[in-house]
């Protein structure tokens, strides 16, 4: 993290548990759980209390599990995203978090200059001056920022445990004290009924961020001496004092006040206090108590989202994530967030800046419980959390999380998430590293797709009734020419699973594996930039033959079993063709359906048009012919082509074999037209690859068939005769495919 590697540590486990439990027991607490109860009643509220604690308690225990496993540098929240999810995706949501911590500060300060109301409503009733609110908070907003740039953490600890005091004191007075409702009423606040069900999810969105304190204190992860022991202690602590807190909290007012009061009266809760004006008193301080938590991790976050290089301008960088000189405080990024906090303490707007930090935190923690439950299912020996959570908890959390963002305001959850997108892409683009969320998911898909192989490998085999390709082809021209690893990508594309292995020849050694690391590096480029869906290997043998006999003993990482082998050489220098046809009894003795592409200048010219030749010798060939044509023809870079069917048999067979053919196209539902399927009559004397010349010379591909056969008499003469046409696809099939 650049400079933020080389903060002094000082903090212990208090301060975690102070700065969280001071701002879990808050602004809202005091200003807005009378609203909770007087809106929807004792058993609505506590209802609000069970979900936000849904929420909270499975990210406490996800923050516990990831900070016992990896060490928690400068930024906290940000920082376990980041080097979860990759930097990409890390500083799209870090960057919403910072924003909701920052806008934190400007609620809590809010929130304090409510604390003054009395002061305020007994001047206006005295003297007819009408003081507003922003006449307190802009000054004390001022105040506090000052106090964090030029003192920093430190100071900001002191006046937390003064605050924490106060705030304590404030909850035994209101707790001791009663009030003339309870004695004429004492039950009846229980009874209430779950009332203003549709304004339900609205009053959880202002109340919630009352429990979203429970991470203020993550923030401090750069300046602890031990953040794997102090942060799950001091977020698991503060997180099951607050939900105490709120229950015997909600249990209090709605014993001890009338609805009316609830619902008109923000510090309801000075007239149930032993002593009416500790409950002002306790506000200012727990909401300066937790603008302070704000303001100690909102800056901090932002100075790591610039060590990691997340801005646009490299000097803009530098200068967030400098530290002062002596006391190691982020000012730069402080002096940012001040400007932000004083923003929206100008709108002044309790409810609407309470919405929108409600929007972020659920985004934050439902990342956080996302990373927990993927690294459960990951199963990562790496992962050893001295702390552990359970994977459905972490599920639960994170699910929640998403759900109640659309259930409190689905445009705010658009807006965020559309936020969150644009940053990333913003990043994604102005960063050498593409990074994303590849980094989690390879475990994720290790084990699924682990698992997955097992259970095909013991599940039973029943027939394969629609053939699919399972392609897999061997070839050391990969740099030279693409034709083979084109038909592979096309076969792969949707229908099929291709493997393309680039032979190495020589013997294994550290210098060739090496070789052999590299060319399968570029591979993967040159596939990455096609969007492939072909596994890409390479494969070192000395020998084509014992290359081939190796490819042909690996297992199919799809699941399906390999059926399908492709061969590749060049019309214009068949040397490879030697091999293939001196290898071809190999292949088939694994009984593999056989294909050899046969490459010329020509390629597979503009894509229009593919041919395929059936004739009386290999009839067998057809259905298998018709079927690559076919998957061929699904992938993108064939869209604006047509399949032609050509047929050559005798006059006597033509009228039989053109229906045979128009059924076989209609009962298998194939996309082509009856006026492309042309029966020829055959010429005595004259030579079917003749005709075949004569007729697809202009072809982008042209499908023959071949029999093994005539490849044992014949050899190499049976490929040919197709000089000056495009690339021609030979294919044996072991039996004939059923097209239904």
């Amino acid at each position: 993290m650049n400079d933020l590697n080389h903060q002094k540590a000082n903090f212990g486990t208090l301060p975690v548990f102070l700065t969280a439990v001071s701002t879990i027991l808050g602004a809202i607490m005091f200003l807005r759980f009378g609203y909770a109860v007087g809106s929807l009643g004792f058993i609505g509220t506590m209802i609000i209390i069970l979900i936000g604690h849904m929420v909270t308690i499975p990210t406490a225990m996800a923050i516990a599990e990831i900070a016992t496993n990896q060490k928690v540098e400068g930024g906290g929240e940000y920082y376990i995203i980041s080097r979860s999810y990759g930097i990409n995706i890390g500083a799209a949501i870090g960057v919403a978090l910072y924003f909701s911590q920052a806008i934190s500060i400007a609620f809590y300060v809010i929130a304090f200059a409510e604390a003054f109301s009395p002061i305020t409503s007994w001047i206006q009733s005295e003297w007819g001056l009408v003081i507003n609110s922003r006449f307190i908070s802009l000054p004390a907003f001022i105040l506090l920022s000052w106090i964090m740039i030029n003192k920093g953490a430190s100071l900001g600890i002191k006046v937390l445990y003064a605050v924490v005091i106060t705030l304590g004191l404030s909850l035994v007075l209101f707790f001791a004290g009663g009030s003339d409702y309870q004695h004429l009423e004492p039950s009846q606040g229980l009874l209430n009924k779950f009332q203003n069900r549709d304004q339900f999810f609205l009053v959880f969105a202002i109340v919630f961020p009352g429990f979203t304190g429970m991470t203020a204190g993550v923030g401090l992860s750069g300046d602890l001496k031990d953040p794997s022991k102090s942060i799950p202690w001091g977020t698991l602590g503060a997180t099951l004092i607050g939900m105490i807190v709120y229950v015997l909290i909600a249990y209090k007012l709605a014993t001890s006040a009338s609805g009316e009061d609830l619902l008109t009266d923000q510090l309801v809760m000075s007239k149930v206090s032993l002593w009416g004006p500790i409950i002002p008193i306790g506000l200012a301080a727990a909401t300066i108590s937790s603008a302070l938590g704000s303001f100690l991790v909102a800056p901090r976050t932002l100075q790591a989202l610039a060590a990691d290089k997340i801005m646009p301008f490299k000097t803009l960088n530098r200068w967030l994530a400098h530290n002062h000189s002596k006391r190691q405080e982020p000012i730069n990024a402080t002096l940012i967030t001040s400007l932000i906090g004083l923003f929206f303490i100008s709108i002044g707007d309790v409810n609407f800046v309470a919405q929108i930090i409600s929007m972020f935190f659920m985004v934050t923690y439902g990342a956080l419980c996302t990373i927990s439950f993927f690294q459960h299912f990951a199963a990562d020996p790496s992962y050893r959390p001295l702390f552990r959570s359970r994977w459905f908890i972490s599920l639960l959390g994170a699910l929640l999380c998403f759900y109640l963002m659309f259930k409190m305001n689905t445009g705010y959850a658009l807006g965020a998430l559309l936020i969150m997108g644009l940053i990333y892409l913003g990043i994604t683009h102005s960063r050498d590293t593409k990074e994303g969320m590849a980094k989690i998911f390879q475990g994720v898909i290790f084990q699924l797709a682990r698992q997955i192989q097992v259970f095909l490998q013991k599940s039973e085999k029943a027939e394969m009734i629609n053939w699919r390709p399972s392609a897999i082809c061997i070839s050391e021209d990969f740099f030279k020419r693409p034709a083979a690893f084109e038909l592979i990508h096309w076969l792969s594309h949707r229908y099929g699973f291709g493997t393309y292995i680039h032979f190495e020849l020589g013997y294994f050694s550290k210098e060739s594996n090496q070789k052999a690391k590299k060319n399968l590096e570029s591979m993967i480029q040159v596939a990455r930039k096609k969007s492939s869906r072909v596994y890409l290997d390479t494969m070192i043998s000395p020998s084509y033959t014992s290359a081939i006999a190796q490819s042909l003993q690996l297992p199919s990482i799809s699941g399906q079993e390999v059926n399908l082998f492709l061969f590749e050489y060049s019309r214009k220098d068949p040397h490879t063709l030697k091999h293939i046809i001196e290898n071809f009894t190999l292949v088939k003795s694994a009984e593999f359906d056989a294909c050899v592409l046969s490459t010329s200048e020509k390629g597979f010219g503009h894509r229009k048009e593919i041919h395929i030749w059936i004739t009386a010798s290999d009839f067998d060939n057809a259905s298998l012919m018709i079927l690559l044509g076919y998957i061929i023809l699904g992938h993108p870079d064939w869209r604006k082509a047509q399949i032609k069917i050509f047929a050559i048999f005798p006059e006597s067979e033509k009228a039989e074999q053109k229906k045979m053919l128009n059924n076989l196209i209609i009962t298998g539902r194939l996309p082509i037209s009856a006026h492309n399927i042309e029966v020829l009559t055959h010429e005595q004397d004259v030579r079917n690859r003749e005709v075949i010349h004569r007729n697809s010379l202009a072809a982008d591909l042209t499908i023959v068939g071949f029999r093994s056969e005539a490849l044992k008499q014949l050899g190499a003469s049976v490929f040919d005769g197709y000089y000056e046409m495009g690339n021609v696809l030979f294919v044996n099939a072991t039996q004939s495919k059923l097209i239904e």
